[in-house]
């Protein structure tokens, strides 16, 4: 009676109401193309000549080779259905009409800033790998770094929980929240319990979350129960039952911004497993970071432009919602923070290109985390050669993992990257999904952004590059503990038999389609 109550009770779900009906959709796409070329040679020519016009596309496309073959396969085997499907659903890019919103929303949000524009020559004379990077960052994403802001690490959700509520109840002005993935349950309870007594004080809250990312946790249009208690609230991308690559670009952001001056982010979301109450796969370890200053201001225009895309008001007046300079003069602001976003609706790869650089310029060691190592061979290279040139490389990735199929593609990535001298580490309390980046005792990153081909070139993500901060030794100490309760991978360990090495063959040339 239990199994048929939870069968009875997944059917009635949306989640699998939406994909019910994109699966019946792509059935019969299918069957109507087939039953159409068996009666018609014309078509079936058309057809056959568009596949290969297709590939002749895709190979003078500048773009990712790893992309391009994951396409390319699958049309020289399906030769009447590839080149038609890549028509449909073969552009990364968001659709138009969102890019012109974002750019419009960005196009009004950049006129305002609260940069030092003599920062980068200070950091220029003093450390050119820390200037490179930051130049990158600020020229190619937009996004300038800052010295006035103070910045405190987290090892754990349930390590910030208790502080993100804390300065929750001390907002005085407007509570900005913008996340991938929220239950209602434990978590959620105590962040709305908040969130509605502010917003009944008469502190402005706005709440946005990925309608994909909550589509089998909470219930269909959401936001309109949170307009209910006074919280603005929006859906990033709304689900419809429509098969569209359009559901491939998400709002893979986590991020709270507290009256301008206080800012949460990292990998954690709005689930109990996120601070460990729940038990899903062994322990969960994530990381954020709080900052306070300055640099928040990059947090709240990277909310604001993807706000007033989806719902825009000519009216509002950004200014309020700018930082005071409270921060001013501190003696407990050493270093300098720079958070930033990324995005698909450019042709720069953000993401991918910050990580390389640190990675490049590395000379002693670089330690990162990962819940997926789904990489390209230009990263597969950057790996590589550092350790080759004598840099400590370690990565730590899950030892329980959230998904199989993905554990399985991590997996193949292991043999390449340990012969070549890299360090790979299975964390055995379960699964990591902090996203932490450190450096040679001078750089780190926390962020949203995985090492896979949907952080790097599909979601909307954002990270925090610091340069000699605390935070700096704070990620090197935690990740360096990860290492002490992992399983270092050897060659051997890394040699599967046929049958998985042959899935794993089939995973990685679709990795970049999954």
């Amino acid at each position: 009676m239990r199994i048929l109550s939870k069968i009875l009770n997944f059917i009635s779900k949306r989640v699998f109401v939406v994909g019910l009906i994109i699966l019946i959709q792509i059935c019969w796409g299918i069957s109507m193309l087939t039953r159409l070329t068996e009666y018609s040679s014309a078509l079936n020519m058309v057809l056959t000549v568009l596949s290969l016009f297709a590939v002749l596309y895709i190979i003078n496309k500048d773009d990712n080779p790893a992309y391009k073959l994951a396409w390319i396969i699958p049309i020289l085997v399906f030769p009447l259905f590839g080149g038609f499907l890549y028509l449909l659903f073969g552009d990364k890019r968001p659709t138009k009409r969102m890019r012109i919103q974002m750019d419009k929303a960005a196009a009004r949000i950049s006129a305002f800033s609260v940069s030092d524009d003599n920062l980068l020559d200070i950091v220029q004379a003093e450390d050119k790998t820390a200037y490179g990077q930051m130049k990158y960052i600020n020229d190619c994403a937009h996004y300038p770094a800052y010295r006035n802001t103070e910045s405190y690490y987290y090892k754990s959700g349930e390590e910030c929980y208790p502080i993100l509520l804390e300065e929750l109840r001390k907002a005085k002005h407007f509570i900005f929240m913008e996340y991938f993935i929220v239950e209602e349950a434990n978590m959620w309870d105590g962040i709305l319990t908040i969130l509605k007594q502010k917003a009944a004080e008469g502190v402005e809250v706005r709440f946005m979350y990925d309608d994909m990312g909550c589509v089998a946790l909470l219930p269909y249009k959401y936001y309109k129960k949170l307009e209910e208690y006074g919280i603005k609230s929006v859906a990033f991308n709304p689900v419809i039952p429509f098969f569209s690559l359009v559901m491939n670009h998400r709002d893979h952001r986590k991020m709270t911004i507290i009256d301008g001056n206080v800012g949460f982010m990292g990998g954690w979301n709005l689930a109990d497993e996120y601070i460990n109450v729940k038990n899903r796969f062994g322990y969960w370890k994530d990381t954020a970071v709080m900052l306070k200053g300055d640099a928040v201001w990059n947090l709240t225009s990277m909310f604001l432009v993807t706000w007033n895309s989806i719902r825009p008001d000519k009216e509002e007046d950004i200014r309020r919602y700018m930082p005071e300079m409270i921060m001013e003069n501190s003696t407990d602001t050493e270093g300098y923070v720079q958070p930033y976003g990324d995005s698909p609706l450019d042709r720069e790869n953000v993401s991918e290109s910050v990580f390389l650089n640190m990675i490049n310029s590395a000379q002693d060691y670089i330690y990162m985390s990962t819940p997926y190592l789904v990489i390209d061979n230009e990263m597969m290279t950057a790996l590589i050669l550092a350790a080759k040139r004598g840099v400590d490389v370690r990565i730590v990735t899950p030892g329980i993992p959230d998904k199989k199929y993905v554990f399985i593609l991590t997996q193949s990535y292991y043999s390449q990257l340990v012969k070549g001298g890299v360090k790979i580490y299975q964390y055995d309390p379960g699964f990591v999904h902090a996203k932490s980046f450190v450096c040679d005792d001078k750089f780190a990153i926390v962020g949203t952004i995985n090492l896979d081909y949907r952080s790097l070139y599909l979601h909307f993500e954002c990270g925090t590059f610091f340069y000699r901060t605390p935070v700096v030794a704070a990620v090197k100490e935690d990740l360096l503990e990860m290492t002490e309760v992992s399983t270092q991978q050897t060659y051997a360990m890394t040699q599967k038999h046929i049958f998985k090495r042959l899935a794993q063959a089939v995973l990685r040339v679709l990795a970049p389609l999954m």
